[in-house]
């Protein structure tokens, strides 16, 4: 594929007028003031997410490649939760890691802490009508997770952000967010019921910086 090579100054005109050759495109530093050590690199590679085309979009298309826009921007400030992977184009897929303490089983009155954890999000045909399905791929001990489904609670809304679903869930994990009133798992339920003092897991603020 033919590069383009633009200046340091004519990023920023490039970014918001064509995007859609952004992965062509090289940037040089030879014209700064200060010598840098010259390294090709392309707009893909510093802004990770997918570029949508030029045009109109569908409605559904274009929330999905603003969710990737967003998830890639917000989570690459955070120490704790990081994207594994993306699929589509856009993406209707994403599967996330979490570096926090949650709880991977209770024998009695041990209770085996996990410090790493893992999801899964796939965006229906009815995305963002309808709550993504949310699938915990790590073992995880908690009242509103099963293996098969995370409960995210009865108030989706399709103006909810992915990225703000995604810290969501992380607190669920840590116990900083719990319902025991309708649980997935009985056995969790009656566990944090009885030993609330032990909760949450982990007190990190899991909203990276600004």
């Amino acid at each position: 594929m033919d590069k383009i090579t633009i200046s340091w100054d004519e990023l920023p005109e490039i970014i918001e007028e064509q995007p859609e050759i952004l992965d062509k495109i090289v940037i040089s530093f030879e014209d700064l003031a200060e010598p840098v050590t010259f390294v090709p690199v392309t707009l893909s590679e510093i802004y990770p997410y997918p570029q949508p085309p030029t045009g109109k979009l569908p409605p559904r298309l274009k929330r999905l490649y603003s969710d990737a826009k967003s998830v890639a921007e917000v989570l690459s400030k955070s120490p704790y939760i990081h994207v594994l992977e993306m699929r589509g184009t856009p993406p209707d897929y994403y599967q996330i890691e979490y570096n926090i303490r949650g709880i991977e089983s209770v024998r009695g009155r041990n209770i085996n802490y996990r410090n790493n954890h893992k999801i899964e999000l796939q965006l229906t045909s009815e995305y963002p009508q309808q709550q993504p399905k949310c699938t915990m791929l790590t073992p995880i001990f908690h009242p509103n997770i099963s293996p098969n489904r995370i409960c995210i609670g009865d108030h989706w809304t399709a103006g909810e952000k992915l990225v703000d679903l995604i810290l969501r869930i992380g607190e669920i994990i840590v116990y900083q967010s719990y319902n025991i009133k309708s649980p997935l798992d009985g056995e969790a339920a009656r566990w944090v019921d009885e030993n609330e003092d032990l909760l949450p897991t982990d007190k990190t603020d899991l909203i990276p910086p600004e």
